[in-house]
């Protein structure tokens, strides 16, 4: 099944809930809690339960200042996980890289998305790959790369210069014989952008919805909440910010929203949607 698939079968229509599943050592918020296999499936039976209609499952970390890891170490963590979730649920599963050798093996194994944070440009064939496999591709915005992203990110005027990035990527993407069907945008909140960057992004979202694709937003946990709240010095702690960022992100026509705490999310949804009710 895909993303656009489910979309279209919601009988109250609500954005797609993406959980968050990182079979990783070092991520920034739950590293380590899932990087064995059973722990890993554990936790994603948990996400579906909680109401994830896609499962996005990563095994390298991409917070500001990490270190790459191997395609073969990449791939060890992740084959064995999708391959036994997609025994037993019929959703959807989203490969979390940059790799296009990995994304190879995650679709192989059972992904139907790719969600690649350098939005098919970290290797000479991430275009074709994409295009070969025909699976929906997440085009993330980001510049440099996660080692060295947050060095003093600098922007004109960060909304038009997002949508221009993006808009000249999904157009790589198309050239590359890519489907437009296929295609979704992320404006890359935290991905080389300060916190005044990342509330301009999410207060003119809509911006990136009118060119035309369905955007994924993404700012779970994220450090700019803790920017806000100082109090939040913990990612654990910004459950509160993580739920209003994403309200105003659909408000702003999101498509999609990728978060650790989907019970809590899908309930903030449901109560934004019966509110939307009232107003008809």
């Amino acid at each position: 099944m895909t993303l656009k698939t489910l979309l279209s079968l919601r009988n109250n229509p609500r954005p797609l809930v993406m959980g968050i599943l990182n079979v990783t050592p070092d991520s920034f918020s739950d590293g380590g809690r899932h990087d064995a296999p059973d722990a890993a499936l554990s936790h994603a039976r948990k996400l579906i339960a909680d109401g994830a209609d896609v499962l996005d499952i990563g095994g390298e970390s991409t917070r500001p200042g990490s270190d790459p890891v191997s395609a073969a170490l990449e791939t060890d963590r992740v084959a064995p996980v999708i391959e036994a979730l997609a025994r037993e649920w019929d959703g959807v599963i989203s490969i979390d890289t940059m790799k296009p050798e990995v994304a190879r093996v995650a679709v192989a194994a059972g992904a139907t998305v790719w969600n690649d944070v350098s939005a098919l440009q970290y290797a000479p064939d991430s275009l074709s790959t994409a295009a070969e496999l025909g699976c929906e591709v997440i085009l993330m915005h980001m510049r440099g790369n996660p080692k060295t992203m947050q060095d003093a990110p600098s922007y004109e005027d960060v909304v038009a210069e997002v949508c221009q990035d993006l808009s000249a990527q999904a157009m790589s993407a198309l050239a590359a014989g890519g489907k437009p069907e296929n295609i979704w945008l992320d404006p890359g909140i935290g991905f080389a952008k300060n916190l005044d960057h990342n509330l301009a992004l999410t207060a003119n979202l809509r911006a990136i919805c009118d060119l035309g694709y369905p955007v994924l937003y993404a700012a779970s946990r994220k450090r700019m909440i803790g920017e806000i709240d100082p109090s939040a010095t913990h990612a654990s702690d910004r459950l509160g910010g993580t739920v209003a960022l994403h309200l105003e992100g659909v408000c702003q026509g999101a498509a999609m929203v990728r978060v650790h705490d989907v019970r809590e999310m899908v309930q903030a949804l449901k109560v934004q949607a019966a509110i939307n009710g009232a107003r008809a």
